[in-house]
């Protein structure tokens, strides 16, 4: 079936390329302060009551927010605040990695109303878009018309460069090289109308931390999110920053040196594949490392030097961040289970206490709370941030639609 005829935009959603400054800055306050009375919103933005509650008025008929619980008070009628409804707005997202790739249905509270999942040897095009229009095919179907008519657009997150990291030769090399001249929007277009927006995957991973996690309790940060390839991304201001070509917070990328005083990346000795190798070494399945639900406690002796490892890089590479923007914490999540994560986290605290921090104001190191699905969840939220939510550092950061 042919999908253009499961996602016909209806409905509200059909007007959110002209949602206004006030419009998209009051839905940003209820994103990120969660349901809230007119006064509330009127006193955060700045905006007259009486703005606010015509902009109110409006978005709840356009069923983009609805009405919450009462709130009664000592004295007089109960508050009625207002909460972005999820069921307004919907978004696809899918993350490509170098093992897997994943495509779910968002909601507009970031809730996953469905997910798939598939592995893979290496992500060629072919496996990616077929993997990427079957399964929005089956997505769609499971849904009913009022859901589909309310998808504003589908979010890809995909490594930078994807053409440079493989260890492939001869034609299975040029099929990969091929990922250097994709037009993703092309490619959704030959199965799909919905508007497509593309983002680093480490970048989205930081979006899905900042929309829906623990970035709401931080002004400025950087983050780490470690996959197959360690990455990052920055949030300045309240809103994820990424920069003149879309690379910012390229941290993966930092340099670094080996025990053996060798120039290397971050990439280099901060990576799950680093994991991946020594299971290979050992003769074990690598493939362990990435089923659903994720369970490594048989992978002990393995993790456990990992953890150290990379806690000492990720320590250095910290600091180094704040050497350029004073953050106020490092935020770490990534595609391993949440035991792993906690003790990486408690690792890299422990190490930065014995790291040379002359000039510096050490950062609150932190965990991330989306966890394995983050770069999934904010590709998906690309395509809703970019039409309904309000972004502090537009005009410093590349299109968000791409």
């Amino acid at each position: 079936m042919h999908a253009e005829s499961l996602i016909r935009l209806t409905g509200g959603v059909n007007q959110s390329g002209v949602r206004d400054h006030n419009e998209r800055l009051i839905l940003s306050v209820l994103q990120r302060h969660g349901p809230s009375s007119g006064a509330d919103v009127a006193r955060l933005t700045g905006l007259s009551p009486q703005t606010v509650s015509i902009i109110f008025r409006g978005l709840e008929a356009d069923e983009i927010i609805r009405r919450g619980a009462p709130v009664r008070g000592k004295v007089g009628k109960p508050s009625i605040p207002m909460e972005l409804n999820p069921d307004g707005v919907f978004s696809i997202g899918m993350k490509i990695g170098r093992r897997s790739a994943e495509l779910l249905l968002l909601d507009f509270a970031g809730t996953p109303r469905q997910k798939l999942f598939t592995s893979y040897e290496y992500p060629f095009p072919n496996a990616v878009f077929g993997f990427l229009r079957d399964g929005l095919k089956r997505l769609l179907e499971a849904e009913p018309a009022k859901v589909r008519s309310r998808i504003c657009g589908i979010g890809i997150g995909t490594p930078f460069e994807l053409w440079r990291w493989h260890d492939l030769t001869g034609p299975a090399a040029d099929r990969f090289r091929s990922w250097k001249d994709i037009d993703f929007a092309a490619e959704v277009s030959t199965f799909s109308d919905l508007p497509v927006f593309v983002m680093n995957d480490a970048t989205a991973a930081c979006q899905a931390e900042q929309l829906y996690g623990r970035g709401k309790e931080f002004r400025d940060y950087a983050y780490f999110f470690i996959g197959s390839f360690v990455g990052g991304g920055i949030a300045l201001n309240g809103s994820v920053f990424e920069g003149n070509q879309g690379n910012a917070g390229a941290l993966g990328s930092m340099r670094t040196t080996s025990p053996l005083g060798e120039s290397k990346q971050l990439i280099d000795v901060a990576s799950l594949h680093l994991l991946e190798t020594r299971l290979i070494e050992a003769g074990l399945d690598p493939q362990r490392m990435w089923r659903r639900p994720q369970d490594w406690r048989s992978l002990t002796r393995y993790v456990t030097p990992w953890i150290g490892e990379t806690a000492q890089e990720l320590a250095k590479a910290s600091l180094s961040i704040c050497s350029v923007i004073d953050f106020e914490a490092i935020l770490i999540d990534g595609a391993f289970p949440p035991e792993v994560r906690g003790e990486l986290v408690e690792r890299v605290r422990r190490y930065i206490e014995n790291q040379d921090t002359r000039g510096l104001i050490k950062p609150r190191i932190e965990a991330g709370s989306v966890g394995e699905n983050a770069r999934s969840i904010g590709a998906a939220s690309n395509p809703v941030f970019s039409q309904f939510l309000l972004n502090t550092n537009a005009g410093l950061s590349a299109s968000q639609g791409r």
